[in-house]
């Protein structure tokens, strides 16, 4: 059996280390990844990623492998592959030669992230080429491929097991509460602390497409946000983003990313403004966690820039508007909407105070650029605020 991959390595993912250590305390670094590159597909793929260079995005193939069992729980470490399929590379694409900080940064990237135990994975109807390593238990640790089951993601190396898994496998979406529905696209809210082993796999999963990421076990802080695709057959996980439950610094994401195969198709600025409209329900304002890497900061400042632009397009000149308005309507910080709007040129410093200076010219240029992204609608959220995260 075969199948069409989707997409492509070029996509929109970011990362973010929580490296949470109970017995040291624990300590929080962050860091976000960007790229940027036009698309010809209907979204603007203004998008997160995290890749090293050179990638390649042919296809896939679906079971085509056989193996044996040998011990209660565990496999055999042999397999016979009956195809040789063409496979999702993510690890390696190389960039518009045309932006010089880009490539550099490419480079710069690609040398710190060169390890990966697992060769492959296996997931729905997809074979992708992991990018890094992730600290799967021993005897799974050095798979060339692992199968993982895209309803409960339990992880297995031996095509035979896997196939009596789907057989038998209730699950046919993720655990917890949907809370968004749109015509094929679903998304689930999942808390770490009652539903530990699937976001416990779900961050090793995510780990093999993150090289930064350090949250591993440690999930009961934090809410896990599952972007689906449904079908007849269930709802595909495609992507995801984690928040902490109770955030001192009142940080609105923690990890994000979207898995390489459902990559190039604009879920990284639906799950960013997804973060914002929870925030927003909430009645706060947030941010991704801080620092974010160069790259980082460009995925984020295009799509606050498409906010601020839009928010500034459509409002009347004759009346006022200060930034803590601005904050309240977009739940966009007020320190990130002063540095985009000095990215833009468009704040002045008047009286000691940060006053809006509107360009119309800018405004006029970018909206003439029409971008189309895929954002979330708020008309389709169901969603209140937990009790844990209070109001501002």
């Amino acid at each position: 059996v075969t199948a069409a991959a989707a997409g492509s390595s070029l996509g929109d993912e970011a990362t973010t280390n929580n490296n949470n250590n109970k017995a040291s305390g624990g300590t929080t670094t962050t860091t976000t990844r960007s790229l940027r590159r036009r698309s010809s597909h209907q979204y603007d793929n203004d998008d997160m990623i995290e890749t090293p260079t050179n990638a390649t995005t042919n296809g896939t193939v679906a079971d085509g492998t056989t193996g044996t069992t040998t011990d209660g729980g565990g496999l055999s470490n042999t397999t016979t592959t009956t195809t040789t399929p063409a496979i999702m590379s993510g690890g390696n694409w190389h960039g518009s030669r045309a932006d010089p900080s880009l490539a550099a940064l490419e480079r710069e990237h690609e040398e710190t992230t060169k390890v990966k135990n697992i060769e492959k994975i296996f997931m729905g109807r997809f074979q992708v080429e992991c990018w890094y390593y992730s600290p799967y238990p021993e005897e799974y640790s050095h798979a060339e491929l692992l199968y993982v089951c895209e309803f409960c993601l339990k992880y297995m190396r031996k095509a035979k097991t896997f196939r009596k898994h789907k057989a038998t496998c209730p699950c046919r979406h993720p655990p917890g509460k949907e809370i968004y529905r749109e015509y094929g696209l679903s998304v689930y809210e999942v808390d770490g602390k009652d539903h530990r082993v699937y976001c416990q796999n779900l961050c090793l999963l995510a780990k093999l497409f993150l090289d930064h990421k350090t949250l591993y076990y440690d999930v009961d802080p934090f809410y896990f946000y599952i972007v689906t695709e449904v079908d007849d057959s269930g709802a595909h996980i495609v992507g995801y983003f984690s928040k902490e439950k109770v955030s001192a610094e009142e940080y609105n994401l923690a990890c994000i990313l979207t898995f390489p195969q459902y990559q190039k198709h604009g879920y990284g600025k639906f799950i960013i403004s997804l973060s914002y409209e929870l925030t927003k329900r909430e009645g706060k304002t947030g941010s991704p966690e801080k620092p974010l890497s160069d790259l980082g900061k460009i995925s984020y400042r295009s799509y606050w820039t498409h906010v601020l632009l839009h928010l500034l397009a459509k409002h009347d000149p004759k009346q006022d508007l200060s930034i803590r308005d601005i904050s309240l309507s977009t739940g966009i910080k007020t320190e990130d909407i002063i540095s985009t709007l000095q990215y833009l040129d468009m704040i002045k410093c008047w009286k000691g105070q940060h006053v809006v200076f509107v360009k119309q010219d800018i405004i006029d240029d970018y909206m003439k650029q029409n971008k189309q992204f895929r954002l979330c609608k708020p008309e389709c959220l169901d969603w209140k605020s937990p009790p844990s995260s209070g109001k501002k």
